[in-house]
Parts: C-alpha cells; sequence; structure tokens
C-alpha cells in the first residue's frame, strides 16, 4: 500500500522543484524527503527523479503520479472530515445547569476550552429550585450545580447522584460610604438598613431564621435574589447584606466585607448528576467546574 505522506511529499516536490523547499513546507529535513521518494520509487517499481549532483528532476512518471496523488489526497481528506463531522454529530449535546453566582466560573472554564470542546454544551442559569424539576423523569437536563442554604426548602428526586462540591461562606457585606461600623458586633447591625431576598424564598426563609436568632429586626431596603444586584445596591450605599464567597469575586471597592465569627453560615454547593446520561465530557466539565 502507497503511504499517504510518501503522496504528500511527492505532491510538495514536484510543485516546488526541490527536496529542499518541500522539506521546508512541510516541516522535514532535506533527508528525509529523500528517503520518503526513494521509498516511493522501490513501492512503484519506476524512476521518479533524475538526480545530479546539482539537480533533482521529476520525471514524466513523477508528474503523472503527482496529479493522481491529488485526487487521492483530496478524497482522503473529505473521508476525514466527513467521518469527524458524524462523530461529533453523534456525541450527544450536554445540558447543564447552574445557580448565578456560578457564572463567572463557568465561562471562565468555557473561555479555557477548544471552540470543538464547547460545541455541544448547553446552559441553563437559574435559582436551585427552578433548575432541580428538569433533572426529573422526562426532564431535559444532564446535570446540575446547585446550593442549599441550611436545610431549607430544596429536595430531589431519589435517583439523582449527589456530589459535595465545597461550602460558600457568607459574609457581612456593607457600603463603603458608611461610617465604620467594625467590630461589627451583632448589636451595632440592629438599625441597620438592609438587602434581603424576596419573602417566600429559601434563602430569605433561612435569613429570616438568622435574624431571629440574635434578635434583629431588619429595616428592608430593597428585595433581590440576585447577588450582583444585591452588591451593586450596597455599593450605592442602599443597605448591608449576607453574601456568600463566590458572589463577591471580584466586587468593587465600594463595598467593606467582614467575616463575622458570629455569622457562621455557609451554604452548601453540590451537584446532581442523572447518572444514565453520565458521560465522559460531561464529567471532565464537572471536574472543572468544581469550586
Amino acid at each position: 500500500m502507497l503511504k499517504p505522506e510518501h503522496l504528500r511529499t511527492l505532491r510538495e516536490v514536484v510543485q516546488l522543484g526541490s527536496f529542499a523547499a518541500a522539506a521546508n513546507r512541510l516541516g522535514y529535513t532535506s533527508s528525509a524527503v529523500s528517503q520518503q521518494m526513494a521509498a516511493l520509487e522501490r513501492k512503484m517499481g519506476v524512476k521518479l527523479f533524475d538526480r545530479s549532483a546539482h539537480s533533482v528532476l521529476p520525471t514524466s512518471a513523477a508528474r503523472v503520479l503527482a496529479r493522481q496523488a491529488e485526487i487521492v489526497l483530496i478524497d482522503l481528506e473529505r473521508m476525514v472530515a466527513t467521518v469527524q463531522a458524524v462523530h461529533r454529530n453523534s456525541e450527544r449535546q450536554i445540558h447543564l445547569g447552574v445557580f448565578p453566582s456560578l457564572i463567572d466560573v463557568l465561562t471562565g472554564v468555557l473561555r479555557r476550552m477548544e471552540p470543538a470542546e464547547r460545541a455541544g454544551i448547553r446552559v441553563s442559569v437559574a435559582e436551585s429550585s427552578q433548575l432541580i424539576p428538569h433533572l426529573g423523569a422526562g426532564g431535559e437536563m444532564d446535570a446540575a450545580i446547585v446550593y442549599q442554604v441550611g436545610n431549607v426548602g430544596l429536595s430531589w428526586p431519589s435517583a439523582l447522584d449527589r456530589r459535595w462540591n465545597a461550602e460558600d461562606r457568607y459574609k457581612l457585606v456593607l457600603p463603603r460610604c458608611w461610617p465604620d461600623l467594625s467590630p461589627y458586633r451583632v448589636e451595632q447591625l440592629a438599625d441597620l438598613p438592609w438587602i434581603t431576598h424576596h419573602p417566600g424564598s429559601s434563602d430569605a426563609t433561612f435569613f429570616d431564621g438568622v435574624f431571629a436568632r440574635w434578635n434583629l429586626h431588619p429595616r428592608v431596603a430593597g428585595h433581590s435574589d440576585d447577588f450582583k444586584i444585591t452588591i451593586a445596591m450596597i455599593e450605592a450605599g442602599m443597605g448591608a447584606a449576607f453574601v456568600p464567597d463566590l458572589a463577591l469575586r471580584g466586587h468593587g471597592p465600594d463595598v467593606v466585607v467582614a467575616d463575622v465569627p458570629w455569622l457562621n453560615t455557609s451554604r452548601s454547593i453540590f451537584t446532581l448528576v442523572r447518572p444514565e446520561r453520565e458521560t465522559p465530557r460531561l464529567r471532565f466539565l464537572l471536574d472543572a467546574l468544581a469550586v
């Protein structure tokens, strides 16, 4: 059988007129090109080059073979491209759900991927309670990275695999424009305006319990379930809030972040996977998103 790499080398030698020029284009040495052409001559049983001390000239047989090789090589390249396209199309898309605070981590991972690696990845961004229904029987989602604060308001089908990712600790976040309140004792916070989650959400229910535990009756200045919006409201001086570390990545200079020991609260981040849909590609993506 003729080797495709020998035919490619022949094509370049005939087009460029020398072993040295072909070697330079193909990244070979001149000696390697000479050896390939000698092997091709032996395989074909014909003389392909007239060699002299100063030149190497292709014979008529070499020119005919180079023209035929062009056709064969185009067919080979088309065959490879077709098979690769079928392979890509046969790989099932990945549908992943993530909660909003994870979006910066996700986009960072996607930016580091090659375009071919990103192909077929579909992402849904929503609160954990909104993602989980899409993981049930008949749901279109393969996996979701979710969080839970305490044991409040989140359940999932028992058929899902649950894998712990991390604990995301809450911090006290205040406007930089406020007077210095350090060391941030509980009694100092009693009369402050607060930005809280919308009533009825699992986060709001949990933090209502936190406020009640410390006998705080927050004066609510705003409601937001999106921590980016919450931080923007804090930067504007509207109020204080409890914000998890993950949502504080890359925050601006107009907020003060305090790690207060009396709060001692985190949210648990974990992944829910439909085991029958787990593939090596999905596992790779989930590992890359571990925080």
